[in-house]
């Protein structure tokens, strides 16, 4: 006794239409993989690496600390700490949320910075503090000789006492 579903009349009915979905489905999947590749990633990598940048200010809280900063030296050093502090916690939020805003959205052209008068496009830190590379094997040139520097505590926030840096 024959089976219906193995006529051959029937499996190529059933064979080509798959068929024909998966190439048109591969067709467009290759065809959107090019276009990606053509027109270069630079947009959605810098969108993707400043949203990331922005969504750590939760650890960082630079805009924080520069604002409590900022107070006490150009205002009354009575209320630095409370409004320098409201407004650094402010800013330090309204980053995060643009930041969680980019991370989401970068494959998504317009990959210009936005909200910039209200929130600057690279993070801030107080004056006092300016960032660098770490010092470690990764950067530093002497280290096969046994000597390396670097931060004494990188893991504490705001530890920025340093062993052999001369910037």
């Amino acid at each position: 006794m024959e089976n219906a579903l193995y006529k051959w009349a029937i499996r190529r009915k059933l064979k080509s239409s798959t068929e024909n979905r998966m190439r048109k489905l591969i067709f467009l999947l290759t065809a959107a993989l090019a276009a990606a590749g053509v027109t270069g990633c630079s947009g959605p990598e810098h969108k993707l690496a400043r949203g990331i940048d922005n969504t750590m200010e939760i650890v960082r809280w630079g805009d924080m600390r520069r604002s409590v900063e900022q107070n006490a030296v150009f205002s009354a050093p009575d209320i630095s700490y409370s409004y320098g502090v409201i407004h650094g916690f402010d800013q330090s939020i309204s980053r995060v949320g643009l930041g969680l805003y980019e991370v989401a959205t970068f494959p998504i052209p317009s990959y210009s910075p936005i909200l910039t008068r209200k929130v600057t496009a690279v993070p801030q830190y107080p004056e006092s503090y300016k960032p660098g590379l770490v010092s470690g094997s990764t950067f530093d040139t002497d280290t096969y000789t046994g000597y390396s520097g670097g931060d004494v505590a990188p893991f504490v926030p705001g530890s920025r006492f340093s062993v052999f840096d001369n910037y």
